[in-house]
């Protein structure tokens, strides 16, 4: 969780990239997230360590804050 609290907190101090943060949240969540426990959009595991694998070359590493806000610039861009 120290990652994402980190991951929260890089998105927090930078407006411009709320919209894109909020917009990939709800993206990314499962679908009817409001049902199940925590109650928040938020990715599942198994997608969180999919990304991880596939980002750092399949070691068990917490994913870094600069590579989530390099990845909202791209997408902010890209519109």
């Amino acid at each position: 969780m120290r990652s994402g609290a980190s991951i929260v907190l890089a998105v927090a101090v930078r407006p411009h990239l709320w919209f894109v943060a909020i917009t990939q949240l709800f993206r990314l969540a499962p679908s009817q997230w409001w049902a199940r426990a925590p109650f928040l959009p938020i990715p599942t595991r198994e997608y969180v360590k999919f990304r991880s694998q596939t980002q750092y070359g399949g070691q068990a590493m917490p994913i870094k804050s600069e590579d989530v806000l390099s990845y909202l610039n791209w997408l902010r861009d890209f519109r």
